[in-house]
């Protein structure tokens, strides 16, 4: 039996898996809210004190930068370290992964009813692939080809410098500009984000915002209120706002599909993606992807899939031990 979790931001999903092989089987899960705990090993005791067990591996996935099993999470005050989970809860082997090498290595697993295609394209069997989720913040990891599978690795390339593509994504930089000291694609690109170029929005005088819309905007949590309302169709401001973020996530995601040459494709994940499927297949994601002057060509040819299965980085990172756990064996 292995532990497996996916550490976000907003919630932290612990579960308990068997392997098949490289399979991971899931037999118990339990959703925390991450703020409700003062670090990740009180969410650990919590998850472990009716489950009488014990774990040969575990392996985390978690929302920040890991150098030598050790990780400051971005969006949380926890410092979390493998070596500490293990002497405290009496678990061998360890493992820590950034969130979005667990979502790739999740991706690798999925079938065709774990996603949704946005552009079929042509894949190369043995090409690159990558993956991009906007959620509390923006992951980006690269799956590369080794010769005979692909392997995922980490990075921070959602903290990357936002780079305006018209005129008025330079007026929504110069905006953010005003309020932060450096403007990454985060900070367009997450559910923060989209309060961002909202507010922009609002105050560059794009729109009027309804007293209704005023009063849930201060009471509930504003990118959902959004997103909801645009979705909807209820507010003109909002409809805008997604728009606007829905056309730079295509562009980043075609971005990153150029850094990496990912002509294996790649995978759109986070929270956000399949709560706003139906913008995403609009058109607008597609057409900020494609639109890469000389390379559209090779753009088009990219297939790009949206992950609809909501445990894709807690099935990697159990996915992980599993293969980890049949290499020591």
């Amino acid at each position: 039996m292995i532990l497996a979790g996916d550490i976000g931001g907003t919630k932290t999903i612990l579960a308990l898996f068997t392997c098949d092989g490289e399979k991971p089987v899931l037999l118990d899960e339990q959703v925390f809210p991450s703020r409700s705990y003062a670090d990740f090993s009180q969410v650990v005791q919590e998850f472990l004190k009716d489950r009488k067990t014990s774990f040969r591996e575990a392996c985390f996935g978690v929302a920040g930068p890991v150098v030598n099993g050790r990780c400051e999470t971005t969006n949380l005050p926890w410092t979390v370290e493998a070596d500490q989970i293990g002497r405290r809860f009496k678990i061998p082997s360890v493992a820590l992964l950034n969130d979005l090498e667990a979502t790739a290595y999740g991706a690798l697993g999925l079938t065709e009813k774990g996603y949704c295609s946005l552009n079929p394209g042509q894949a190369d069997a043995g090409g690159n692939r990558a993956v991009i989720a906007a959620g509390t913040g923006l992951g980006e990891a690269i799956l590369f080809w080794d010769g005979s599978t692909c392997r995922p690795s980490a990075s921070e390339g959602g903290h990357a410098d936002f780079a305006p593509r018209n005129p008025l994504e330079i007026e929504l930089l110069e905006y953010l500009l005003k309020r932060y000291t450096r403007v990454s694609y985060e900070r367009v690109l997450s559910g923060p984000g989209i309060w961002n170029i909202y507010q922009f929005l609002r105050d560059a005088g794009e729109g009027e915002e309804p007293s209704w819309l005023s009063e849930r905007l201060s009471k509930e949590d504003p990118s959902s209120v959004i997103s909801e309302a645009a979705l909807a169709g209820k507010a003109d401001l909002c409809v805008k706002a997604l728009d606007l973020f829905v056309s730079v996530y295509g562009a980043e995601a075609g971005n990153l599909a150029l850094k990496a040459l990912t002509t294996g494709g790649i995978y759109v994940g986070g929270g956000i993606a399949p709560k706003i499927l139906s913008r995403l297949i609009d058109g607008a994601f597609m057409k900020g992807f494609l639109d890469k002057g000389r390379f559209a060509s090779l753009m088009s040819r990219i297939p790009v899939r949206v992950i609809l299965d909501e445990k894709t980085a807690l099935l990697g990172a159990a996915r992980y031990a599993c293969i980890q756990g049949g290499k020591s064996s």
